[in-house]
């Protein structure tokens, strides 16, 4: 209600902070996406830097789609992410990567290889709302920290070269989404 949005909204994005370890629901009916709450990220492996193979046990980084829902994850209940998505495959496929990973993963629990564990009530609380939403209206866009407090900076010796194209539309993304409280 103090977001002016009802419920269900017609479509949400979870914006992810590696950082700052905050997820935060963007939802909306009509019009512009309202800021609805922040919950904490208890547990994401890896530092910043995308993901880019099996076992490197990074959180990857980009813009993501929830693909499905698992009621019987092991990790109490959990989201897929649709990682490796076209962006990641396309640089792989440049690069001659094989071999990326997947079961990438919003999950419960305080535990992560690669995905982002919220605990058991964040993920209730989540998972029922895209259930009742429908997978193809939730996206998930995932930054090493929050480009609305300072730039990205896709130079870093650490990072491959595509990095600057990968930021340069997180950091579109997260600028569509205003905070007046950071």
């Amino acid at each position: 209600m103090r977001a002016e949005v009802s419920y269900p909204p017609k479509e949400i994005v979870l914006l992810a902070t590696k950082e700052e370890k905050e997820l935060e629901l963007w939802a909306r009916n009509e019009g512009d996406f309202r800021f609805i709450r922040s919950y904490p990220i208890r547990k994401a492996s890896g530092g910043p830097g995308p993901k880019l193979r099996e076992g490197d046990k990074q959180v990857p980084e980009g813009i993501y789609r929830i693909t499905h829902l698992n009621p019987n994850s092991q990790f109490h209940l959990s989201m897929g992410l649709n990682y490796p998505n076209s962006f990641d495959l396309v640089r792989a496929r440049k690069e001659g990567r094989t071999n990326l990973g997947g079961s990438i993963f919003i999950h419960g629990k305080a535990e992560s290889t690669g995905c982002l564990a919220i605990g058991d009530i964040a993920i209730e609380e989540l998972f029922v709302l895209v259930n009742t939403i429908g997978t193809e209206q939730a996206s998930v866009i995932i930054a090493p920290h929050d480009p609305r407090r300072r730039p990205l900076d896709g130079f870093a010796s650490h990072l491959p070269l595509w990095a600057v194209e990968l930021y340069a539309d997180i950091s579109r993304e997260f600028a569509r989404f205003p905070r007046n409280d950071i």
